[in-house]
Protein backbone atom coordinates (compact mmCIF):
# COMPACT_ATOMS: atom_id res chain seq x y z
CA UNK A 1 0.00 0.00 0.00
CA UNK A 2 2.80 2.38 0.92
CA UNK A 3 4.61 1.48 -2.31
CA UNK A 4 1.48 2.27 -4.29
CA UNK A 5 1.10 5.66 -2.58
CA UNK A 6 4.76 6.38 -3.19
CA UNK A 7 4.42 5.60 -6.87
CA UNK A 8 1.28 7.74 -7.07
CA UNK A 9 3.01 10.68 -5.42
CA UNK A 10 5.98 10.22 -7.73
CA UNK A 11 3.70 10.19 -10.80
CA UNK A 12 1.94 13.38 -9.70
CA UNK A 13 5.28 15.06 -9.09
CA UNK A 14 6.52 14.05 -12.53
CA UNK A 15 3.29 15.30 -14.13
CA UNK A 16 3.57 18.67 -12.39
CA UNK A 17 7.21 18.92 -13.39
CA UNK A 18 6.31 18.14 -17.01
CA UNK A 19 3.55 20.76 -17.00
CA UNK A 20 5.96 23.34 -15.57
CA UNK A 21 8.50 22.51 -18.26
CA UNK A 22 5.90 22.87 -21.03
CA UNK A 23 4.69 26.17 -19.58
CA UNK A 24 8.24 27.53 -19.30
CA UNK A 25 9.00 26.46 -22.86
CA UNK A 26 5.86 28.19 -24.12
CA UNK A 27 6.66 31.38 -22.24
CA UNK A 28 10.23 31.35 -23.47
CA UNK A 29 9.18 30.85 -27.08
CA UNK A 30 6.57 33.60 -26.77
CA UNK A 31 9.15 35.98 -25.38
CA UNK A 32 11.70 35.30 -28.13
CA UNK A 33 9.19 35.41 -30.99
CA UNK A 34 8.54 39.13 -30.64
CA UNK A 35 11.39 41.61 -31.34
CA UNK A 36 12.78 43.25 -28.23
CA UNK A 37 10.74 46.26 -27.16
CA UNK A 38 7.94 45.52 -29.62
CA UNK A 39 4.40 44.37 -28.96
CA UNK A 40 3.04 41.29 -30.72
CA UNK A 41 -0.54 40.08 -30.90
CA UNK A 42 -2.46 37.40 -32.75
CA UNK A 43 -5.59 38.36 -34.68
CA UNK A 44 -7.42 35.44 -36.24
CA UNK A 45 -4.17 33.45 -36.22
CA UNK A 46 -2.37 36.34 -37.95
CA UNK A 47 0.54 38.05 -36.22
CA UNK A 48 0.61 41.82 -35.73
CA UNK A 49 3.95 43.34 -34.69
CA UNK A 50 4.02 46.90 -33.31
CA UNK A 51 7.38 48.63 -32.90
CA UNK A 52 6.05 52.19 -32.97
CA UNK A 53 7.82 54.96 -31.03
CA UNK A 54 10.66 52.70 -29.88
CA UNK A 55 13.51 55.05 -30.96
CA UNK A 56 14.67 52.42 -33.45
CA UNK A 57 17.48 53.45 -35.80
CA UNK A 58 17.13 50.44 -38.07
CA UNK A 59 14.67 47.69 -38.94
CA UNK A 60 14.78 44.86 -36.32
CA UNK A 61 16.43 41.71 -37.62
CA UNK A 62 14.29 39.25 -35.62
CA UNK A 63 10.83 39.96 -37.03
CA UNK A 64 8.80 36.70 -37.11
CA UNK A 65 8.36 35.27 -40.61
CA UNK A 66 4.60 34.90 -40.15
CA UNK A 67 4.05 38.63 -39.48
CA UNK A 68 0.86 39.93 -41.09
CA UNK A 69 1.06 43.63 -40.16
CA UNK A 70 4.27 45.42 -39.19
CA UNK A 71 4.30 48.90 -37.66
CA UNK A 72 7.69 50.62 -37.56
CA UNK A 73 6.34 54.16 -37.58
CA UNK A 74 7.53 57.09 -35.45
CA UNK A 75 11.13 55.94 -35.03
CA UNK A 76 14.55 57.23 -36.19
CA UNK A 77 15.13 54.87 -39.13
CA UNK A 78 17.19 56.58 -41.87
CA UNK A 79 17.49 53.88 -44.53
CA UNK A 80 15.95 50.59 -45.66
CA UNK A 81 18.65 48.12 -46.80
CA UNK A 82 18.09 45.44 -49.40
CA UNK A 83 16.47 42.12 -48.43
CA UNK A 84 15.54 43.30 -44.91
CA UNK A 85 11.94 42.03 -45.41
CA UNK A 86 12.68 39.15 -47.79
CA UNK A 87 11.41 36.38 -45.45
CA UNK A 88 8.10 38.07 -44.53
CA UNK A 89 6.02 36.36 -47.21
CA UNK A 90 2.74 36.86 -45.30
CA UNK A 91 3.17 40.60 -44.75
CA UNK A 92 0.22 42.63 -46.04
CA UNK A 93 0.74 46.00 -44.35
CA UNK A 94 4.00 47.81 -43.64
CA UNK A 95 4.03 51.20 -41.90
CA UNK A 96 7.30 53.14 -42.10
CA UNK A 97 5.79 56.59 -41.70
CA UNK A 98 7.18 59.35 -39.47
CA UNK A 99 10.80 58.26 -39.63
CA UNK A 100 13.87 59.95 -41.14
CA UNK A 101 14.22 57.68 -44.17
CA UNK A 102 16.41 59.19 -46.88
CA UNK A 103 17.48 56.06 -48.75
CA UNK A 104 15.63 53.03 -50.10
CA UNK A 105 18.17 50.57 -51.48
CA UNK A 106 17.41 48.52 -54.56
CA UNK A 107 15.76 45.33 -53.29
CA UNK A 108 14.56 47.01 -50.09
CA UNK A 109 11.12 45.39 -50.48
CA UNK A 110 12.23 42.19 -52.16
CA UNK A 111 10.06 39.26 -51.06
CA UNK A 112 6.92 41.39 -50.61
CA UNK A 113 5.92 41.57 -54.26
CA UNK A 114 2.87 39.33 -54.00
CA UNK A 115 1.71 39.73 -50.40
CA UNK A 116 2.07 43.44 -49.59
CA UNK A 117 -1.08 45.53 -50.00
CA UNK A 118 -0.29 48.73 -48.08
CA UNK A 119 3.07 50.50 -47.79
CA UNK A 120 3.19 53.76 -45.86
CA UNK A 121 6.28 55.94 -46.45
CA UNK A 122 4.70 59.29 -45.64
CA UNK A 123 6.38 61.88 -43.41
CA UNK A 124 9.98 60.89 -44.14
CA UNK A 125 12.94 62.61 -45.81
CA UNK A 126 12.80 61.06 -49.26
CA UNK A 127 13.95 63.34 -52.09
CA UNK A 128 14.24 60.78 -54.86
CA UNK A 129 13.80 57.01 -55.28
CA UNK A 130 15.08 54.72 -58.01
CA UNK A 131 12.13 53.37 -59.99
CA UNK A 132 13.45 49.81 -59.55
CA UNK A 133 12.68 49.93 -55.80
CA UNK A 134 8.90 49.74 -56.37
CA UNK A 135 8.81 48.22 -59.85
CA UNK A 136 7.42 44.80 -58.82
CA UNK A 137 5.26 45.82 -55.86
CA UNK A 138 1.48 45.60 -56.17
CA UNK A 139 0.85 47.52 -52.95
CA UNK A 140 -0.78 50.91 -52.67
CA UNK A 141 1.97 53.29 -51.55
CA UNK A 142 1.67 56.46 -49.46
CA UNK A 143 4.38 58.97 -50.40
CA UNK A 144 3.02 62.25 -49.04
CA UNK A 145 4.94 64.76 -46.91
CA UNK A 146 8.44 64.04 -48.18
CA UNK A 147 10.84 66.74 -49.48
CA UNK A 148 10.64 65.48 -53.07
CA UNK A 149 12.98 66.72 -55.80
CA UNK A 150 10.67 66.78 -58.80
CA UNK A 151 12.46 65.78 -61.99
CA UNK A 152 12.50 63.02 -64.59
CA UNK A 153 13.55 60.35 -62.05
CA UNK A 154 10.55 61.04 -59.83
CA UNK A 155 8.21 61.02 -62.81
CA UNK A 156 9.58 57.67 -63.95
CA UNK A 157 9.23 56.25 -60.43
CA UNK A 158 5.63 57.43 -60.03
CA UNK A 159 4.69 55.60 -63.23
CA UNK A 160 5.69 52.26 -61.65
CA UNK A 161 3.60 52.48 -58.47
CA UNK A 162 0.01 52.69 -57.31
CA UNK A 163 0.11 55.88 -55.24
CA UNK A 164 -2.25 56.03 -52.26
CA UNK A 165 -3.17 59.70 -51.94
CA UNK A 166 -6.21 61.71 -50.96
CA UNK A 167 -5.55 64.37 -53.59
CA UNK A 168 -2.84 65.53 -55.94
CA UNK A 169 -1.68 68.02 -53.28
CA UNK A 170 -0.15 65.26 -51.14
CA UNK A 171 3.12 65.08 -53.09
CA UNK A 172 4.76 68.52 -53.08
CA UNK A 173 7.92 69.49 -54.96
CA UNK A 174 10.27 70.80 -52.26
CA UNK A 175 12.72 71.45 -55.11
CA UNK A 176 12.38 70.87 -58.82
CA UNK A 177 14.05 70.92 -62.19
CA UNK A 178 13.07 73.24 -63.83
CA UNK A 179 13.13 75.38 -60.65
CA UNK A 180 9.88 77.16 -61.54
CA UNK A 181 7.91 74.11 -60.38
CA UNK A 182 9.23 74.10 -56.80
CA UNK A 183 6.57 74.27 -54.06
CA UNK A 184 3.91 72.99 -56.45
CA UNK A 185 1.92 69.70 -56.31
CA UNK A 186 3.87 67.22 -58.39
CA UNK A 187 0.96 65.39 -60.00
CA UNK A 188 -0.65 68.63 -61.12
CA UNK A 189 2.58 69.80 -62.75
CA UNK A 190 3.27 66.38 -64.30
CA UNK A 191 -0.22 66.40 -65.82
CA UNK A 192 0.72 69.40 -67.98
CA UNK A 193 4.39 68.75 -68.72
CA UNK A 194 6.94 66.01 -69.24
CA UNK A 195 9.94 66.37 -66.90
CA UNK A 196 11.88 63.79 -68.91
CA UNK A 197 11.34 65.72 -72.17
CA UNK A 198 12.74 68.85 -70.51
CA UNK A 199 15.71 66.83 -69.33
CA UNK A 200 16.31 65.51 -72.86
CA UNK A 201 16.17 69.01 -74.37
CA UNK A 202 18.61 70.29 -71.77
CA UNK A 203 20.97 67.39 -72.51
CA UNK A 204 20.76 68.09 -76.25
CA UNK A 205 21.54 71.78 -75.73
CA UNK A 206 24.48 70.93 -73.49
CA UNK A 207 25.82 68.54 -76.13
CA UNK A 208 25.50 71.18 -78.86
CA UNK A 209 27.33 73.73 -76.69
CA UNK A 210 30.11 71.21 -76.02
CA UNK A 211 30.45 70.37 -79.72
CA UNK A 212 30.54 74.07 -80.62
CA UNK A 213 33.26 74.62 -78.03
CA UNK A 214 35.41 71.84 -79.48
CA UNK A 215 34.83 73.11 -83.03
CA UNK A 216 35.90 76.63 -81.98
CA UNK A 217 39.06 75.24 -80.38
CA UNK A 218 39.99 73.31 -83.54
CA UNK A 219 39.43 76.33 -85.81
CA UNK A 220 41.43 78.55 -83.45
CA UNK A 221 44.31 76.08 -83.49
CA UNK A 222 44.31 75.89 -87.30
CA UNK A 223 44.32 79.67 -87.63
CA UNK A 224 47.17 79.90 -85.14
CA UNK A 225 49.10 77.16 -86.98
CA UNK A 226 48.76 78.87 -90.37
CA UNK A 227 49.72 82.28 -89.00
CA UNK A 228 52.73 80.85 -87.19
CA UNK A 229 53.97 79.15 -90.36
CA UNK A 230 53.52 82.35 -92.35
CA UNK A 231 55.52 84.26 -89.76
CA UNK A 232 58.32 81.68 -89.83
CA UNK A 233 58.39 81.79 -93.65
CA UNK A 234 58.55 85.60 -93.64
CA UNK A 235 61.47 85.63 -91.22
CA UNK A 236 63.32 83.01 -93.26
CA UNK A 237 62.73 85.04 -96.44
CA UNK A 238 64.08 88.21 -94.86
CA UNK A 239 67.15 86.31 -93.73
CA UNK A 240 67.82 85.00 -97.22
CA UNK A 241 67.39 88.47 -98.72
CA UNK A 242 70.10 89.74 -96.41
CA UNK A 243 72.66 87.33 -97.93
CA UNK A 244 74.81 88.89 -100.79
CA UNK A 245 75.62 85.75 -102.78
CA UNK A 246 73.91 84.58 -106.00
CA UNK A 247 73.10 81.35 -104.27
CA UNK A 248 71.16 83.32 -101.72
CA UNK A 249 69.24 85.05 -104.49
CA UNK A 250 68.44 81.66 -105.98
CA UNK A 251 67.25 80.41 -102.57
CA UNK A 252 65.18 83.58 -102.17
CA UNK A 253 63.49 82.95 -105.52
CA UNK A 254 62.88 79.34 -104.56
CA UNK A 255 61.47 80.34 -101.18
CA UNK A 256 59.21 82.97 -102.76
CA UNK A 257 57.78 80.47 -105.22
CA UNK A 258 57.24 77.98 -102.39
CA UNK A 259 55.42 80.51 -100.25
CA UNK A 260 53.25 81.62 -103.18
Amino acid sequence: MELRNLLLRHSVAMWLLLQSFVLMTFCFNSATTCPKGCYCADQDKKLIVRCSEMSLKEVPKDIPNNTWKLYLDSNHITSIPHDVFKDLHDLEELDLSNNAIQLLEAGAFRGLNESLKILNLSHNKLETVNKEVFSKLKAGIKLSDNPWFCDCRLQEMIKTVSVKIGSSNDIICATAYPEEHAKKPFLEVAHHMDFCNVHKKTTDVAMLITMFGWFTMVISYLVYYVRQNQEDARRHLEYLKSLPSKQSKSEVSSTISTVV
